[in-house]
């Protein structure tokens, strides 16, 4: 039992709960052991549940498709019920204490995931790494000196390193498919309101969305069959699936319109390592059928990147303010850009703010179009190879750390901004064995199309037997 994520996944150990050949207890305490030990190397973890809170966990737990799943939350845009949601950032540390989980987390219990603990992000999801001041780096299994990305980086390392087969993640600007990529997993971020945020009403102008980074794609579409959904006053709803995400994951998708991008909109030329990522699996998607070419959407990058961080500000100083419920930050309360991102969102004015949510409505309409000719868009996720610790910094200036985090995100962001489903697949490596990931983006809605096609995917070119070197 001591491997059994190596070589189940979550759907799978459920059925042998079920089926009463495995424990549920036995499994939550080997995992728990497991989880801890790798901890110990990756600081992954900030919160390990035990006692009372732990208990309430497995008693909280359902008879659903994941009966018995130990399961980690990230500490960012997820409440469980007696905790503080930290942001990463030590003025949340203690207060506020969430009075009841938020309605993904009610609806994670329900499908029988046990909450054994929250995982380590970057200050309020900031940086597309995980080095908080506030609980420490986050190292990647692939190799120690390496960030597994961010802000969900904490969930992937654990996943990458078969703690457990899947975890909870979050994605502002490519959190998700960030760390997916970096760790060699599968993340899939969903439409806007796919899954409902409540008791928040958005975050990012609706940018901001959660789901999971997993090992197999069917296990990322059961959960988000589980978890999908709105709640009443949801200011935004996405239109149901014609059948299950799970279904889809299994079926084929039929022939394609695929199209295929070298190098990023307005951005420079990608790493060779990089392009013949993306050539390579534009020949194995025309080998498996599908009618590729190349191919880019048509929008004004260096604007919705402005916009973006005019977004990002303004909410950074707002989000503080509401969480706070009057508490004033101290001088080590925040990290520098935390703090710097705040005063510049302050500042920003009503008409800057509308402007900029116009920016991202703007860059919508015109995805919407590209995605009237074809059915999926495929890049590398990230335009670099690996992510050294210390790379993205929070305590230089803005500039310094905007220059940082532009190779992590010119794929991703554009869809939190347009609120289109994209994933994060792992089919390519580097000649030293690490992993690259391959991102694929839909129309709004159209999650079955992508899952479709990383079941297709996964079947090809397997990743699973992929794993981090072993460390002691």
């Amino acid at each position: 039992m001591d491997d059994l994520f190596a070589t189940y996944d979550a759907l799978a150990v459920a059925g042998l709960i079920k089926a009463r050949k495995v424990g549920a207890r036995e499994l939550l305490d080997v995992t728990l052991r497991s989880m801890r030990d790798a901890n110990g190397l990756l600081n992954a973890v900030t919160d390990f549940y035990d006692g009372e809170l732990l208990e309430r966990s497995v008693a909280a737990a359902g008879e659903g498709p994941f009966q018995g799943i130990p399961y980690l939350v990230k500490q960012l845009m997820a409440d469980c019920a007696g905790t503080p949601t930290t942001l990463g950032s030590r003025f949340f540390a203690r207060e506020p204490i969430a009075a009841a989980d938020s309605a993904a987390v009610r609806r994670m219990r329900r499908a029988g995931l046990v909450i054994v603990g929250r995982t380590n992000t970057s200050e309020f999801g900031l940086a597309p790494t995980t080095e908080p001041a506030f609980g420490g780096p986050t190292r990647n299994p692939w190799r120690l000196d390496l960030s597994p990305g961010g802000s969900s980086g904490g969930s992937a390392a654990m996943v990458a390193a078969r703690a457990l087969p899947m975890a909870h993640a979050t994605d502002g600007g490519g959190s998700i498919r960030i760390p997916a990529s970096l760790c060699g997993l599968f993340g899939l971020k969903p439409s806007r309101g796919r899954i409902s945020l409540a008791p928040i009403g958005e975050t990012l102008a609706g940018a901001g969305a959660q789901h999971c980074v997993s090992i197999a794609v069917r296990d990322s579409a059961a959960l988000l069959d589980a978890v999908a959904g709105s709640e009443p006053g949801d200011p935004y709803a996405t239109p149901p699936p014609e059948a299950t995400f799970l279904e889809a994951s299994s079926r084929p998708p039929g022939k394609l319109r695929i199209a295929f991008m070298r190098q990023p909109v307005g951005g420079p030329p990608l790493d060779p390592v990089l392009v013949r990522a993306i050539e390579r699996t534009a020949k194995l998607l025309e080998e498996l059928g599908h009618r590729v070419e190349e191919a880019s959407p048509d929008y004004d990058a260096q604007k919705l990147e402005e916009a973006f961080w005019r977004v990002m500000c303004a909410n950074t100083w707002t989000n503080i303010q509401v969480r706070a419920n009057g508490r004033a930050p101290g001088p080590d309360d925040l990290e520098p850009v935390t703090r710097l991102y705040a005063e510049r969102g302050r500042a920003v004015t009503a008409d800057d703010y509308i402007r900029a949510v116009q920016t991202f409505h703007r860059t919508g309409r015109q995805l919407g179009t590209f995605f009237e000719t074809y059915d999926v868009l495929l890049s590398t996720t990230l335009a670099i190879t690996h992510l050294p610790l210390g790379t993205v910094r929070m305590d230089g200036t803005a500039e310094e750390f905007e220059r940082a985090v532009a190779p992590m995100t010119p794929f991703t962001a554009v869809c939190n901004a347009t609120g289109v489903p994209a994933m994060s697949v792992p089919l390519e490596w580097t000649n030293d064995g690490l992993p690259i990931g391959l991102h694929f983006v839909a129309r709004y809605g159209a999650e079955e199309t992508l899952y479709s096609l990383a079941g297709q995917l996964e079947q090809a070119r397997p990743w699973r037997s992929r794993r981090p070197p072993p460390r002691k």
